[in-house]
Formats: structure tokens, C-alpha cells, sequence
């Protein structure tokens, strides 16, 4: 492994900024890795080297005086393939697109490339990132680093894996059910679920608080670097905060110790949860308490939270995907064609109604934030699991309803419109990455960050990638 793949991203970006590396020279490095370590993990699926290599030599002769503090210097990243970056290919994990080349690059990756990111390659996701397992009829399955018999999970399950394995310092996700969540804690990475709006967006329906775009990195820090990239206002997004944001680099730099912690293994709602899962979740309490943090077992009522975000879901699918069904559908997988059905069977009171139930829920969540600082729970009920099954069915002889019911921890979560930092927060008997959900105040990104790098400093597991696959 070169020695520039094991540097942070925060580490790359200051040697890259005081001239000690150039981008080109990353950009060779991760060429390398990713020919080294791709055949076993699948997670690059299309490469732009000769692209990145010209928009370095831009970078290169710019003047310096002028860099913002987010600016990236050249860092390469990689972006999930269902984000157009202008003339690449970008299929959506789809044989209906799986010959389209993008004609404009995507709103978070002009953001991206103008504080100097250099994009490398597309990372792998399921088909219209449906599905908490990474596998597409264009690509196959891309594999989890730790095991590559096991899944890396989804739909950022790409971007996750390309990280752990050394392939890119870092990756752009999108989270609706837990996209960005359950891939980082299956690979052992971190990245953030922001507040929707915070990193701004141009969708079909532009005020659905449900899917947002995020960044994924190897550790806190380096997150909030690339969210330093990312977020900001836009006209073009009414969620978009107008109000100067904060340094999140400079937040993470500054480690803060929460007084108050929340911990739940199942947050009420879960059916199961596997026994190593909640002895990590309570070994995690542990060291907190051991630390001076009052720490109480407490979470929101949560319970109406999965029927209805199912519901919200099935809302979006209906302007997602529903208009290529009669084009289309003996081309989509079932479980597409099964969302974009259950959407148009709704009744617009269902959809109000939800709606409501989602509001009381924001509400909830405002009002158990005045008692904590953050809420810690799993990003997932069970460990990594096969690559060859298309989701969990069950766990533990408790049979879960549809693809989607195993991730009810983030999708109950996504309907609190908190931000959610996913880590890494311990291993299984046999070395498989357990992940964490530490859920922040609502719009508390700064204090989410501080929390975090003090949380991934008390538990040290953030340096042990990246890994060779194996």
C-alpha cells in the first residue's frame, strides 16, 4: 500500500496546499489502488482518469490567493454513480441507463470541483439506489473489504467500500432510508446524514426532507472537511440554508465531550437486534460513563415512524421511477417496480397523513434534544452479512416485512430531519465492522462534529483503514 493512500484526507488536502505532494501524484496513487484492490471489491465501476488529470493541471496553475478555507487542492474523490458528473457515465446501477453519459455535472459535484475536488471515477450502488445491498444487473456486487464474501450494504455501498479499501480519501453518498449510514458502518468508515438542505439539491419535489446528499470519509474530521465542499445555499433549493455556516473542519478540530448522552440499542421499534450489535452498543455507553458522561437509556417515541416514512417514500417513487414503468419495467428489478406500484396505490389522505405523523415527529425530537446532546444507537440490527442474499429476510428467527424492514434504525431516524454521524463503533468475534448513529440536535451540525471527534477519539477505532481487501 503507497504510503500517500494511508495519509487522512485532512493530511493529503495540508500537503497538497503547502506543495509537498501534487494532485497528479494522488491521482497515480489511487490508479494504483484502485487496479490493486478493485478486481476483489468491484466498488470503482467507471474511471475518468484522463479528465481528473486535465482538471489538475487547471488546479495547478491557479493562483493560491484566492482559496477559500474548504478548498480541497486537489484531492480525488470519487462520486456515487447516480450523481451526473458532466461527460462520464452515469447508469443509476440501471440497464435503462447503462449507456448514458452525463451532459452536466450534478449541482454537489459543481460545489465539489469548484472547491477544488478532482473527480476520479463512479462508485457502485443498487439499481436507482433502492436497497440496503449493493448489486446491479450493469456491474454485479460490490463486495465488503473486511470480508469480501460479506455485503457492503447500500446504496452507498461503493463509495464506502472504495474508502476502506484505500481506493479514494473520499466519496459523495445520498441517504433516504440509510444509504449513507449502514455502508459506512458495515465498511468502518464514517459519514454524515445532514439536515436536509444543508448540502443543497435540485429534485423533482424539492421540499422532501427525506433523501439528502452527504459526504463519506475514513474519520470525522475528514468529513467535515468535504462538508465544508458541500453545503451552503443555493436559490435553486428552498431547504437551503441562507445564514453563514460555520467552519466544520475547524469543529471537528476541536473535540467537545457531550454532558448528556442517550443510548438505545432497538429505539423501541426494532424486533430484533443481534446479541453483539447491543453488547457493542452497550460497551460503547460504557466508555462514555467511564469518561465523566451521564449517559441514560432514553430515545423519542419512534413508533409510528416506519409505516409512514414507507409511506413518504412510496411518494417520491411515484416522480422517481413510476413515469419508466411502462417504457421499462421487465427492465427494472422487482423490487423498483414493487416500490413505484405500492406509490401510485396511495391515496393523497395517506400521503397528508404521514405527512402530519412526520411533523409530530420533528416535533418530538426538538423537545427530547433539550434533555440530550446526542443520541447513540446502531446504524444496523445486524452485522455484515452475505453478498449473495438480496437483503435480510430475518434475523434471529424474527422474519422482517419487505426488502426494507431490517433498516427500520435509519429509516425511523431519517424521519427526526436530525443530523446523523454514522462510525465506526466496534467489531464482531470474527472482525466484522459494527457502525454507530450518533444523532445530533436538530440543524447541529457544528456541535455534531465536536461531539463526534470526541467520541471516535474515545473509542480509537477510526485508523484501523484502510485495509487490504481480503
Amino acid at each position: 500500500m503507497h504510503e500517500f493512500i494511508k495519509w487522512t484526507a485532512t493530511e493529503s488536502v495540508a500537503r497538497l496546499k503547502n506543495g509537498e505532494v501534487s494532485p497528479l501524484e494522488l491521482i497515480a496513487a489511487a490508479e494504483a489502488r484502485i487496479a490493486e484492490t478493485n478486481p476483489q471489491i468491484n466498488a470503482m465501476v467507471t474511471l475518468c482518469f484522463e479528465r481528473a488529470r486535465a482538471q489538475a493541471q487547471q488546479l495547478m496553475k491557479q493562483s493560491r490567493a484566492d482559496r477559500s478555507p474548504a478548498f480541497l487542492h486537489g484531492l480525488p474523490i470519487a462520486v456515487k454513480d447516480n450523481t451526473d458528473v458532466e461527460g462520464v457515465r452515469c447508469t443509476s446501477g440501471s440497464r435503462v441507463h447503462e449507456q448514458r453519459i452525463a451532459p452536466a455535472s450534478d449541482l454537489v459535484v459543481r460545489r465539489l470541483e469548484a472547491h477544488g475536488a478532482v473527480v476520479i471515477g463512479k462508485t457502485n450502488l443498487p439499481e436507482f439506489a433502492a436497497g440496503g445491498n449493493t448489486f446491479n444487473d450493469v456491474f454485479g456486487a460490490t463486495r465488503n473489504p473486511w470480508d469480501v464474501r460479506m455485503s457492503a450494504s447500500g446504496s452507498s455501498g461503493g463509495s464506502a467500500a472504495a474508502l476502506a479499501a484505500g481506493q479514494v480519501w473520499m466519496a459523495t453518498g445520498n441517504d433516504f432510508g440509510g444509504s449513507i449510514r449502514t455502508p459506512a458502518a458495515f465498511c468502518s468508515v464514517s459519514g454524515l446524514r445532514p439536515s436536509p438542505g444543508m448540502v443543497a439539491r435540485v429534485q423533482k419535489q424539492p421540499f422532501n426532507p427525506l433523501s439528502v446528499e452527504g459526504p463519506l470519509a475514513r474519520t470525522v474530521p475528514d468529513v467535515a472537511l468535504m462538508f465544508d465542499a458541500e453545503a451552503g445555499f443555493d436559490a435553486r433549493d428552498p431547504l437551503s440554508p441562507r445564514a453563514p455556516l460555520p467552519l466544520f473542519a475547524q469543529c471537528a478540530a476541536r473535540p467537545e465531550k457531550p454532558l448528556r448522552v442517550a443510548v438505545s440499542a432497538d429505539l423501541g421499534i426494532a424486533p430484533v437486534v443481534d446479541r453483539e450489535v447491543r453488547a457493542s452498543i452497550r460497551s460503547v455507553a460504557e466508555q462514555l460513563a467511564a469518561d465523566g458522561v451521564t449517559v441514560e437509556e432514553a430515545h423519542p417515541d419512534l413508533t409510528e415512524a416506519g409505516k409512514n416514512f414507507l409511506t413518504l417514500r412510496g411518494a417520491v417513487y411515484i416522480a422517481r421511477v413510476a413515469p419508466l414503468l411502462a417504457q421499462y419495467r421487465d427492465m427494472l428489478k422487482p423490487e423498483v417496480v414493487e416500490n413505484a406500484e405500492f406509490g401510485l396505490s396511495l391515496k393523497l389522505s395517506d400521503v397528508v397523513a404521514a405527512e402530519i405523523v412526520q411533523g409530530e415527529i420533528i416535533r418530538r425530537a426538538a423537545a427530547f434534544f433539550e434533555d440530550y446532546d446526542v443520541l447513540i444507537c446502531p446504524a444496523a440490527l445486524c452485522p455484515p452479512f452475505d453478498v449473495n442474499r438480496r437483503f435480510v429476510e430475518n434475523w434471529d428467527g424474527v422474519a422482517f416485512e419487505g426488502y426494507m424492514g431490517w433498516l427500520v434504525l435509519t429509516y425511523a431516524v431519517t424521519m427526526m430531519a436530525c443530523p446523523v454521524m454514522a462510525m465506526p463503533g466496534g467489531y464482531t468475534q470474527n472482525g466484522l465492522p459494527l457502525g454507530l448513529q450518533v444523532i445530533g440536535k436538530p440543524r447541529g451540525e457544528a456541535a455534531l462534529f465536536s461531539q463526534a471527534a470526541y467520541l471516535e477519539q474515545l473509542l480509537d477505532l477510526a485508523r484501523r483503514t484502510p485495509i487490504d481487501p481480503r
